[in-house]
């Protein structure tokens, strides 16, 4: 998984705490983790294309938050930057070397590695649809009681 999924995680965070201010812009968003700018945008406009965030032209235009972190789960997050193809593809090996003679119209049972890779991989997606990014927030300000306060106020100052 890209690290575009951890900076937009983020983003949506600070999002949430500025909720109410005027949009955030990228450079602004980016000067919060000492992100390069031009890669964060990548990562915000498929926030934006996803649903997940919308974006505002111009120069005080930014980012907000399309809908509450409770209806934002952690699927729709890494979905909107992976994308939703499966992590693993059988590329089928078991039919080359000591495979090699099995034509491919005969019938085999189903790859065992990638039938164990699917379960593990439906696993993964159901947790992650089972956790809003309002419970990685709530995870955080639990873990840092004032962290939105302490978000707000470094905003305010740079």
């Amino acid at each position: 998984m890209s690290e575009g999924v951890e900076w937009a995680a983020h983003c949506c965070l600070l999002l949430d705490w500025m909720a109410g201010d005027r949009p955030v812009s990228t450079t602004r968003l980016a000067a919060g983790f000492e992100l390069p700018p031009p890669y964060l945008n990548k990562q915000l406009q498929a926030l934006v294309k996803a649903g997940i965030a919308t974006s505002t032209p111009g120069a005080r235009g930014g980012f907000r938050l399309a809908r509450p972190l409770e209806r934002i789960t952690m699927m729709d997050l890494v979905a909107a930057i992976e994308g939703s193809e499966d992590a693993f593809q059988c590329t089928e090996i078991r039919r080359r070397g000591i495979g090699a003679g099995t034509p491919v119209s005969s019938p085999t049972p189903p790859c065992s590695v990638a039938t164990a890779m699917r379960r593990a991989e439906l696993a993964w997606r159901k947790a992650l649809s089972e956790q809003t990014l309002a419970d990685v927030r709530d995870d955080a300000e639990r873990a840092n009681p004032g962290l939105g306060d302490e978000v707000r106020a470094w905003y305010a100052r740079n």
